[in-house]
C-alpha cells in the first residue's frame, strides 16, 4: 500500500512537472514570438542595439535572456525590458511587448516609436509594476482599465489625446505618474485623488481646462506637483495646503486668479515655488515667508501688488526671487541684503521705490541682478558685485543718481551692463573701460561727462557699446581695443574734433552712430575698411568737405545719414550704383549738382535732400529741377522679357537674348512673340548684362517655383530660382531687391505679364536646412543659428521700415557649402495671409492674421528647438497643434534631463560641463521666442547677442530660467 502511494506521488510530480515543462515551452514561444515582432517593427537601429536579437536559437534554450536589454527571472521569463534611449524608429504593431506575459519593467522611453498603444495594455492580470513609454511619438487616447500592482507609468511627451480616463483613480498602488507633454483635454479627474500613495504628479503641457479637485487634499503623499502649461483656471485651492509632503509646486503658464491661498506656507518642506504667468492677484500672503527650505520663488508675470515684508530674511535657503511684471511698491526690503545663497533677483517692471538696499551683494552670491523699470532713487550701492560673479547688472529705466560705483571697475565677472535711462552722473573710470568680459554696455541717456577721448578702451569682448546722450566731451576715443564691437552709439553728446580713423578697424562694426555732436573735419577714408557696416549716421555735426566717393565701397552699408552737417561740392554718382543702400538722409548740406535716379535715390524723398542745391539727374518724376547738363547715360537692353516669360513658364525655347546696360532698376517693357507684354526690373548689375540661356537646362518646375541655368558674358554658369508672387504686390518688391546680407539669398530681379508676377532669386548652392538637420553637428548647429539670428537682426533693425520674413520654416533656408544659412523672405509685411496655414506662424498672427516682428522671432524659436532637439512642429507627435512642440520643449525644459530631449546626434557633445550649458542656454532662449506673450519676447538684436555670448562662453548658470527681458 505504501508503495502503490509513492508511486502515486512520483507520477502525480512527473506530470506536475512535464505540463509545467510544456506551459513553460509554451510561455517562452510567445515571448520569443512578441520579442522578435518588436525587432521587425523597428525601422531604424542606429546604434546596432538589437543587433544581437538573433531568432535562431532554440526556443527552449531561452537564449533571449541573453539579448541586450532584456533581463530574465529565475525561471528565464523576461522580467525588464530596457531599450530606453536607443534612438529606435518604428510603428508598434499589436500583438506587441505590451502583452509580456512576465514582464514587470517595460522601459521604452527616449526613441522615435509610433502607434497606438493597445487598449489592453491596462489589464487587471498583467504583472507590470514599471511602464515608461515617454518621449516618443505614440497617439491616440490613454486606454482604460488598470493594473492594481502599478508603481510607476510614465506616458509624457507623446501625442496622447482625448480626456484623463476615470479609471486612473483605480491605479492606487500608483507612486509616480507623469502624463505630460501630451494633448490632453477636459478636466483633471477627481478619482485622480484616490491615489493616495501617489509622490510624483505631472499633468503639465496638456490642454487641459477648469480647476483643480479640491479633494487633491487626499493625496497627502505627494512630493511634487507640475501642472503648468495648460489652461487651467480658478483659484488655487487652499486645500493644496495639507500636502505637507510638497517640496516642489509648480503651476505656471495657467489661468489662475484670486490670491494665492495663505495655506501654502503650510508646505514646511517646499523648496521651489512656480506660480508665474498667472492671474493672481493681491499680496503675497505672510506665510510664505516662513518656508524656510524655499530654494526658488517665481511669482512673475501676474498682477500681484503690495510690499516684499523684511519677513523675506526667513528666507535664508533662497538662491532665486523672481518677482518681476507685477505692481508690487514701496521699498526692496533690505532683508534681502542678508540671503547668504542668494544668485538671481529680479523685480524688474513693478512699482518699487526709495534706494537700493546699500549692502545688497556684500553678503549675498549675486550672479543675476535686474531692478530695472521701477521708480528707484540713491545712488547704486558699492559692493553689489562682491560675489564676484555678478555677470548680469540691469538697473535701467529708474531715476538713479550717482557716479558708476568705483568697483564696478574690479568686476572682472561682468558680461552684461545696461543703466540707460537713469540720472547717473560723473565720470567713467579709466579702469570701467578695461573690463575684460562686458559684451553689452548701455549707459545711454544719463548725465555721465568727462572727457574719455584719451582713455584706452580695452574691452575685448565688447559687441555693443552705447553712450549716447550724455555729456561726454573732448574728442572722440582714438584708443579702441573692441574689435568684436558691432553697435557703437556715441551721438548726443559734446564731443569735437574729428572722426578718428582707428574707427576704420574695427572689422566686425555693423552700426556706427556719432550724431548730435559737435564733429568737424572730413569724413575718414578709413571708413571704408568697415566692410560689414550698415548703418552710418553721422547727422547733426559739422563736418566739411565732399561726400567721399569710397563709401560706395562698404558692400551692405543699408543706411547713411549724413543731414544738418557742413558738406558741400557734387554728390557722388557712385553712390547711385550701390546695390545695398535703402536709406539715404543728405538734407541741409550744401551739395550742388546732379542727384542720382538710381538705387536709393530713385524714390528718395524730398525731405531727405532738402537745403542744398541739387538738381534732377534724369527723366524720373522726383519733383527736383532737371540739371541743365545731363551727364551722359550708357544705356543696357535688358534681358529680353520674352525669355523670362517662357523660363517663368517653361512654354518654350528661347535663343540668344542680349541686355544693353541700363539704370540697373529701370523698368523695361518687351513684347513677347505671342503678343503679351511683360515689364522686367533687375536689382543686380550682374544679371543685367548679356546673357543666354536655353530652355532645354530647366531643371525643375512646380507650381511655386522654377530653378534654371544658364550662360552670360560674366559668368559662365549663372543659376537663379523663380517663385510666384500674387501680383498686387509686385510694386513693392523694389525696395527688398536692393538689400545685400551674407545670410539672405538675394533677389536679382523681378517680372509680370497677365499671366503672372515673378521673382528671380539668386541659387544658392547647398541644402535645406531641412533636409540635413539630422546630419549636423552641434558645431555646424551653433553657427546656423547665429547666421539666422543675424539675418533677422538686419531685416528687423537696418532696414526701414522693418522687413517681415513671415513664414521662418527651415524651407526657406538653405545652408551653403560654409554652413552659412542663407534665408529668403518672399513678400513685404503687407502680405500677411499667405503663410498663416504655416506651423511657423506665431499663435496671434493665426487669429489675427497679421504679422509683425515679434512673429518672425516666434518662428526663430522654433528653429532653435528643432537645432537642438532634432524635431519641428510637423512631426507626427504634434499633429496640426503646432504650439504642442513649444509646450514639450517648456516641459522637458523644466522637468526632465537634457539627454532625454537633446537631439541623439549631438548627444555626445552634452558629456561635456560647457557645451551643457550652452546648449541648455540655448533652449532657454527658444522658449523665451517663442513666449505665448508677443510683448515678452526678445528682439531680434537680443536674440543674436545672446546667442553668440552663448556660444562663447559656459559661464552661465545651467539649468536656471532667466527671463526674456535683457
Amino acid at each position: 500500500m505504501a508503495k502503490k502511494g509513492a508511486n502515486s506521488v512520483v507520477l502525480f510530480v512527473s506530470v506536475f512537472i512535464f505540463f509545467t515543462f510544456v506551459m513553460s515551452e509554451s510561455d517562452h514561444g510567445k515571448e520569443l514570438e512578441l520579442l522578435l515582432s518588436f525587432k521587425s517593427s523597428i525601422i531604424h537601429d542606429p546604434s546596432g542595439f538589437l543587433s544581437n536579437w538573433n531568432p535562431s536559437a532554440a526556443v527552449v534554450s531561452a537564449t533571449f535572456c541573453q539579448w541586450r536589454g532584456v533581463t530574465c527571472n529565475n525561471m528565464s521569463h523576461v522580467e525588464t525590458l530596457d531599450v530606453s534611449a536607443k534612438n529606435l524608429s518604428g510603428i508598434l504593431v499589436s500583438p506587441s511587448i505590451f502583452h509580456l506575459p512576465f514582464v514587470k519593467a517595460l522601459n521604452l522611453s527616449s526613441n522615435r516609436l509610433t502607434g497606438v498603444i493597445p487598449k489592453d495594455i491596462f489589464s487587471s492580470t498583467s504583472l507590470l509594476r514599471s511602464l515608461n513609454i515617454s518621449n516618443n511619438n505614440f497617439t491616440g487616447q490613454i486606454p482604460n482599465g488598470f493594473i492594481p500592482g502599478l508603481k510607476v507609468l510614465d506616458l509624457s511627451n507623446n501625442m496622447f489625446s482625448g480626456k484623463i480616463p476615470m479609471e486612473i483613480g483605480l491605479f492606487s498602488d500608483l507612486k509616480f505618474l507623469d502624463l505630460g507633454g501630451n494633448v490632453l483635454s477636459g478636466k483633471i479627474p477627481i478619482s485622480i485623488s484616490n491615489v493616495t500613495n501617489l509622490q510624483y504628479l505631472t499633468l503639465a503641457s496638456n490642454q487641459l481646462v477648469g480647476s483643480i479637485p479640491r479633494e487633491i487634499s487626499k493625496m497627502r503623499s505627494l512630493k511634487w506637483i507640475y501642472l503648468g502649461y495648460n489652461n487651467l483656471s480658478g483659484e488655487i485651492p487652499k486645500e493644496i495646503g495639507v500636502l505637507t509632503s510638497l517640496f516642489h509646486l509648480d503651476l505656471v503658464y495657467n489661468n489662475f486668479t484670486g490670491e494665492i491661498p495663505s495655506s501654502i506656507g503650510n508646505l514646511t518642506d517646499l523648496k521651489y515655488l512656480f506660480l508665474y504667468q498667472n492671474k493672481l492677484t493681491g499680496s503675497i500672503p505672510i506665510t510664505i515667508f516662513g518656508l524656510e527650505k524655499l530654494v526658488s520663488l517665481d511669482l512673475s508675470d501676474n498682477s500681484l501688488s503690495g510690499e516684499i515684508p523684511e519677513l523675506i530674511i526667513q528666507l535664508q535657503n533662497l538662491e532665486i526671487l523672481h518677482l518681476f511684471g507685477n505692481r508690487f511698491s514701496g521699498k526692496i526690503p533690505n532683508a534681502l541684503t542678508s540671503l547668504p545663497h542668494l544668485q538671481v533677483l529680479q523685480l524688474w517692471s513693478n512699482g518699487f521705490s526709495g534706494e537700493i538696499p546699500r549692502s545688497l551683494g556684500r553678503r549675498n552670491n549675486l550672479t543675476v541682478l535686474d531692478l530695472s523699470t521701477n521708480n528707484l532713487t540713491g545712488r547704486i550701492p558699492d559692493g553689489i558685485c562682491s560675489s564676484g560673479r555678478l555677470f548680469k547688472l540691469i538697473l535701467f529705466s529708474n531715476k538713479l543718481e550717482g557716479n558708476v560705483p568705483k568697483d564696478l571697475s574690479t568686476c572682472t565677472s561682468l558680461q552684461r551692463v545696461r543703466l540707460q535711462n537713469n540720472r547717473l552722473s560723473g565720470k567713467l573710470s579709466s579702469a570701467f573701460t578695461k573690463l575684460p568680459s562686458i559684451y553689452f554696455l548701455d549707459v545711454s541717456n544719463n548725465n555721465l561727462s568727462g572727457n574719455i577721448g584719451d582713455q584706452i578702451w580695452d574691452m575685448p569682448s565688447l559687441e555693443m557699446l552705447s553712450l549716447a546722450g550724455n555729456r561726454f566731451s573732448g574728442n572722440l576715443p582714438h584708443s579702441l581695443n573692441t574689435p568684436k564691437i558691432e553697435f557703437l552709439d556715441l551721438s548726443g553728446n559734446i564731443f569735437s574734433g574729428t572722426i578718428p580713423p582707428r574707427f576704420g578697424a574695427l572689422p566686425e562694426l555693423m552700426q556706427l552712430i556719432l550724431s548730435e555732436n559737435k564733429l568737424t573735419g572730413e569724413i575718414p577714408e578709413a571708413l571704408s575698411s568697415c566692410k560689414k557696416l550698415v548703418r552710418l549716421d553721422l547727422s547733426h555735426n559739422h563736418l566739411s568737405g565732399q561726400i567721399p566717393y569710397f563709401l560706395a565701397d562698404m558692400p551692405v552699408l543699408g543706411h547713411l545719414d549724413l543731414s544738418e552737417n557742413e558738406l558741400s561740392g557734387e554728390f557722388p554718382a557712385e553712390l547711385g550704383k550701390m546695390e545695398s543702400l535703402v536709406q539715404v538722409n543728405i538734407s541741409h548740406n550744401h551739395l550742388t549738382g546732379a542727384l542720382p535716379s538710381t538705387g536709393a535715390f530713385l524714390v528718395i524723398n524730398e525731405s531727405a535732400v532738402i537745403g542744398n542745391d541739387l538738381c534732377s539727374g534724369g527723366d524720373d518724376d522726383s519733383g527736383f529741377p532737371p540739371c541743365k547738363k545731363l551727364k551722359n547715360r550708357v544705356w543696357w537692353v535688358l534681358i529680353a522679357c520674352s525669355l523670362a516669360a517662357l523660363l517663368f513658364l517653361a512654354v518654350a525655347a528661347f535663343g540668344f537674348l542680349f541686355i544693353k546696360k541700363r539704370n540697373d532698376l529701370e523698368l523695361k517693357r518687351v513684347e513677347n512673340g505671342d503678343g503679351s507684354i511683360w515689364e522686367l526690373q533687375f536689382f543686380d548689375s550682374m544679371a543685367s548684362k548679356s546673357v543666354t540661356i536655353e530652355s532645354n537646362v530647366i531643371s525643375s518646375c512646380t507650381n511655386e517655383a522654377i530653378s534654371f541655368k544658364g550662360k552670360s558674358s560674366v559668368s559662365n554658369d549663372l543659376q537663379f530660382v523663380v517663385s510666384s508672387i500674387p501680383s498686387s504686390l509686385w510694386p513693392e518688391i523694389t525696395e527688398s531687391g536692393m538689400l545685400r546680407h551674407t545670410n539672405i539669398v538675394k533677389l536679382i530681379g523681378k517680372c509680370r505679364s497677365e499671366k503672372g508676377a515673378y521673382l528671380v532669386y539668386e541659387y544658392v548652392e547647398g541644402k535645406l536646412l531641412s533636409e540635413i538637420l539630422h546630419s549636423l553637428s552641434w558645431e555646424r548647429r551653433r553657427k546656423i543659428a547665429v547666421g539666422i539670428a543675424k539675418a533677422l537682426r538686419f531685416l528687423h533693425s537696418c532696414c526701414s521700415p522693418s522687413i517681415l520674413v513671415g513664414d521662418m520654416s527651415p524651407e526657406r533656408i538653405t545652408v551653403d557649402a560654409k554652413d552659412e544659412p542663407r534665408l529668403q523672405f518672399t513678400l513685404p509685411c503687407t502680405e500677411n495671409k499667405r503663410f498663416i496655414s504655416s506651423a511657423y506662424i506665431a499663435p496671434e498672427a493665426r487669429e489675427i492674421e497679421e504679422m509683425n516682428e515679434k512673429g518672425d522671432i516666434y518662428g526663430f524659436g522654433l528653429i532653435l528647438i528643432g537645432l537642438l532637439t532634432g524635431k519641428s512642429p510637423a512631426d507626427s507627435e504634434f499633429g496640426v497643434q503646432y504650439s504642442s512642440i513649444v509646450e514639450w520643449a517648456r516641459y522637458c525644459y523644466s522637468d526632465c534631463h537634457l539627454d532625454t530631449w537633446v537631439d541623439p546626434i549631438i548627444k555626445s557633445h552634452a558629456s561635456t560641463t560647457n557645451n551643457q550649458n550652452q546648449i541648455v542656454a540655448a533652449m532657454n532662449l527658444a522658449l523665451h521666442c517663442t513666449a505665448g506673450d508677443p510683448t515678452a519676447r526678445p528682439c531680434a538684436a537680443d536674440v543674436t547677442k545672446t546667442l553668440q555670448s552663448v556660444f562663447r562662453t559656459s559661464s552661465c548658470l545651467p539649468g536656471l530660467t532667466f527671463p526674456s527681458h535683457v
